[in-house]
């Protein structure tokens, strides 16, 4: 099976005999956002390999600036847990414990604390500093500053799915179970078209098992809600893919839109998760214009050495005379011809209780979508 991403898969939970005296300090408490509570999470399970915790000041620059880590790993998106300067002046201690809920989920060995340059790294890493992109965002409304260091896991949140939950050893004894060698992810943070559907099953065809893996957790406005996606995902797979050829499970983490970057980040993910493959379409994790729609693609010639293969996709459309699902490499009729699977025009059809064309989208997967009165993010 493939390796996770720095070699080993990075497990920071705490054994009964561990938590039981790091549970026993006293120390500054800190509570984190729900975000971040699943930061710390996907840090402690491995989800994140290499990463062992929040990054320090030195790692950041070098995420940064180099889309890597100090020691040449390659990382693109930054970690951070950021904290008000009042609360850093609380801190007397070298560890702090993180709490969720008011129950203590980690104990924070702090390395450093450091002033977020938000400007230079919002524009570094969305390559925009427009408060529009949401993104930057992001970063512009993080507190001033942020503590680096290892985190050891001592209580974990609750899961939305827990069925669907998994950690990359639990994915990758399932896939080992079934006796996938070669297996591609699919990342979305939608519900399925045909075109998604038909760029699944394609990829399919060259590998044992499809891994489809949607993300759960914070959204801009007018995306699809969580549970709109997996029952959506839930009916398609039921209906039209071989049970023991596609595996759902979700990521449990927020949607940073960060085009092509985010796309290597989302690759390496999936590689810790036990994915060889790694399906790339139009526009991966772009938001508005801000990245050329092939962005995505070529930012993987700059990683020889990820270890997992993209599978590039350009756009898919339904060809009238081709009576087929197409794209430009297949098919040599014109642009009257094609039906594009245009995101914006199934919203608005949904938005007024129409349910799409089925050479746009599955029936059953438009009923489950048009059954809400607001499928969408507030």
């Amino acid at each position: 099976m493939i390796k996770p991403h720095g070699g080993k898969l990075i497990n920071r939970i705490a054994s009964e005999k561990d938590k039981e005296s790091l549970l026993s300090k006293k120390g500054f408490e800190y509570e984190v956002s729900k975000e971040l509570a699943q930061e710390v999470k996907n840090i402690a399970n491995g989800l994140f390999s290499p990463l062992e915790g929040f990054l320090t000041e030195k790692q950041l620059k070098s995420v940064a600036d180099n889309m890597r880590l100090p020691d040449g790993n390659a990382w693109t998106i930054p970690i951070l847990l950021d904290i008000s300067e009042e609360d850093k002046n609380n801190i007397k201690d070298n560890f702090i414990f993180l709490t969720f809920n008011g129950e203590k989920i980690a104990y924070f060995e702090i390395e450093d604390i450091y002033k977020i340059p938000k400007q230079e790294t919002a524009k570094k890493v969305y390559t925009t500093d427009d408060i529009n992109h949401p993104g930057v965002k992001r970063v512009m409304e993080l507190k001033d500053y942020a503590i680096g260091g290892k985190i050891t896991l001592l209580n974990s949140p609750a899961s939305p799915y827990p069925d669907y939950d998994l950690t990359p050893e639990q994915t990758r004894a399932e896939f080992e179970k079934r006796g996938w060698e070669k297996i591609v992810g699919f990342q979305t943070r939608n519900v399925p078209h045909l075109g998604h559907e038909f760029v699944q099953k394609a990829a399919l065809t060259v590998v044992d098992g499809l891994f489809i893996n949607p993300i759960i957790g914070k959204k801009k406005k007018g995306d699809f809600k969580d549970e709109v996606i997996m029952k959506s995902y839930k009916a398609l797979t039921d209906n039209y893919f071989p049970e023991d050829r596609v595996f759902l499970s979700i990521l449990p983490t927020e949607m940073r839109y960060g085009g092509p970057r985010e796309a290597i980040h989302h690759a390496i993910i999936r590689k810790n998760f036990g994915c060889t493959h790694f399906i790339v379409g139009r526009d991966h994790a772009g938001v508005g214009d801000y990245y050329h729609p092939y962005a995505a693609h070529e930012i993987f010639k700059q990683f020889p050495e990820l270890g997992i293969e993209p599978v590039i996709f350009r756009a898919f459309f339904y060809c009238k005379k081709c009576r087929a699902i197409a794209s430009d490499k297949t098919c040599p009729h014109g642009p009257e011809d094609h039906i594009n699977f245009a995101g914006k025009m199934m919203r608005k059809m949904i938005t007024e209780g129409t349910q799409p064309p089925e050479d746009q989208m599955r029936p059953e997967v438009s009923e489950v979508i048009i059954s809400y009165d607001n499928p969408f993010v507030d």
